[in-house]
């Protein structure tokens, strides 16, 4: 048990330290992911203001704080809670004899580093497509993720406005996805962070962009809109799925653009049931339907 205990408590005291030197500037910029993710959404909330698609939109939307304290509680106060926990898992793994080297699929740390990044970037965001899929696909899962879906007006906060039970979900999956390159992140993975972060950012900010060509491979704002979209193609229990990249639905065709004027209702069947504060939303899913 003592292990457990020791296990807990370096994730969490671990966690707690970085992000508070993250917040007095202790720590290397570009592995400042606190005040970097204050840098992007400021960035991207500009071009909101600048060039809004929807112009109507007040610049500060429906649920804009709601949003933004979700941004800082995923990301940072959850994240100090859950990974100690997240140290126990990897004792009791260890104990069983699974280690990183055991699931290993392959090694890329002698590949360049242009290739490290880009394979490292291309399996995380592929396993979270794959788990964004499964969000939508199952019914307990699905209760869970309404909370993102209840979203009426878009903006860049939300991307990161979703359930602590997500974090339960992605970040083992993710986790999953260094182990097949043997437990190996790239020196420069802060590189790969901060570019999901600003797409992320991009995908649900009141901006329209498309990207040219490039819309095959990168997801973009008008793309994801229609996830959100409360009118969904018969027969289908989601569309537009990916996270980054937009290829993983060209490829399994579910891709869905119909127009790209903006003006679509948000939200889902039976939104208007959602909790409008942060701890009615925080227990969403577990209460009795």
């Amino acid at each position: 048990m003592e292990i457990y205990l020791d296990a807990f408590l370096k994730g969490f005291n671990g966690t707690l330290n970085y992000t508070w030197k993250s917040i007095c500037f202790e720590v290397n910029w570009y592995n400042n992911y606190f005040w970097g993710l204050i840098a992007i959404s400021l960035m991207v909330w500009l071009l909101e203001i600048l060039f809004p698609w929807r112009k109507d939109q007040s610049v500060f939307r429906k649920d804009f704080w709601l949003d933004a304290f979700y941004m800082f509680f995923n990301f940072f106060v959850f994240a100090i809670i859950i990974q100690g926990i997240y140290n126990m898992l990897e004792v009791s793994f260890g104990q069983l004899g699974i280690t990183i080297q055991s699931i290993a699929f392959f090694n890329i740390q002698d590949w360049p580093l242009w290739s490290q990044l880009v394979v490292f970037f291309v399996l995380l965001d592929f396993v979270q497509w794959l788990t964004h899929m499964a969000l939508h696909k199952f019914s307990f899962l699905w209760h869970f993720h309404q909370v993102h879906h209840s979203v009426k007006e878009m903006g860049f906060a939300a991307h990161l406005r979703y359930h602590w039970m997500e974090n339960i979900l992605y970040k083992p999956l993710k986790t999953f996805g260094v182990m097949i390159l043997g437990g190996f992140e790239p020196e420069q993975a802060y590189i790969v962070h901060f570019i999901a972060i600003a797409i992320g950012h991009l995908n649900h900010a009141n901006i329209k962009l498309t990207y040219g060509p490039l819309k095959y491979i990168f997801n973009n704002p008008v793309m994801h809109l229609y996830h959100h979209s409360f009118v969904l193609p018969k027969g289908k229990f989601g569309v537009n799925f990916g996270i980054s990249l937009s290829v993983w639905d060209y490829i399994f065709r579910t891709n869905h653009i119909p127009e790209d004027s903006g003006k679509i209702i948000l939200g889902y069947h039976g939104d208007e049931n959602m909790p409008q504060g942060f701890w009615g939303q925080l227990l969403h899913g577990f209460t009795k339907k």
